[in-house]
């Protein structure tokens, strides 16, 4: 026997052995084999639904007064009427408001909110601010900041589209009445004031003037 017909048996036998280790290690594919399979499952699944149910409650309005009371109706008539009307945003505006209006008035300077007022509200704010500058006296008043907000009640006319919405504040103040010779008479410049008030505000829904006045006052 040749050598060179040895050393392909040999070859042939060492290329046998190494087959039978890779089927050991790797395993056999015979046939037709399914694919492998994915890490995610293919199949559909049904979907979960978060939308908001038509007809739940409103977020916007029950953080503000009682579900089902009928101030919670009449917000709802406004938006209805309005569905860009926001009771937040409402709530954001009056909260401005009030600062604006009670600073302009202890000041005596009426002009800046006239627009904001109601004829009858203005005229009394008016008299108010003359009697005192009659009397020679004058206030100097800082603003601290408002410790309560809320709606106290609403209402809605469908035929008019008129709201009003009544909001109860509590702010806090420092306040200093001086006569004409600058004494002080009342108040201190370091004793924060408590100051209550029931204000209502009037709109005309669905209109393109944003603005909503002051038609009334009260504590």
């Amino acid at each position: 026997m040749s050598s060179s017909l040895i050393q392909l048996l040999v070859l042939a036998g060492i290329a046998v052995f190494l087959i039978i280790k890779l089927k050991s290690v790797l395993g056999t594919r015979e046939g037709f084999e399914k694919p492998p399979v994915p890490l995610e499952d293919p199949r559909p699944r049904p979907r979960r639904e978060f939308e908001v149910i038509e007809g739940g409650p409103d977020r916007d309005i029950i953080d503000h007064v009682t579900e089902g009371s009928p101030s919670a109706k009449s917000l709802a008539a406004m938006k209805m009427a309005e569905p860009g009307f926001s009771v937040s945003e409402f709530l954001q505006g009056a909260r401005g408001a009030y600062e604006m209006i009670v600073m302009a008035f202890e000041k005596g300077d009426l002009d800046q909110i006239r627009p904001f007022l109601a004829a009858e509200v203005f005229e009394s704010f008016e008299e108010a601010v003359q009697a005192r500058e009659a009397e020679g006296l004058s206030v100097e008043a800082n603003f601290i900041g408002l410790r309560e907000i809320e709606i106290h009640e609403a209402s809605y006319d469908r035929d008019s589209r008129l709201a009003q919405i009544a909001v109860r504040f509590v702010g806090e103040l420092t306040s200093v009445v001086r006569n004409r010779e600058g004494q002080v008479i009342e108040g201190s410049p370091t004793e924060v004031k408590r100051q209550r008030d029931i204000w209502t505000f009037e709109r005309r829904m669905g209109v393109d003037d944003p603005n909503w006045q002051l038609v009334a006052t009260g504590e």
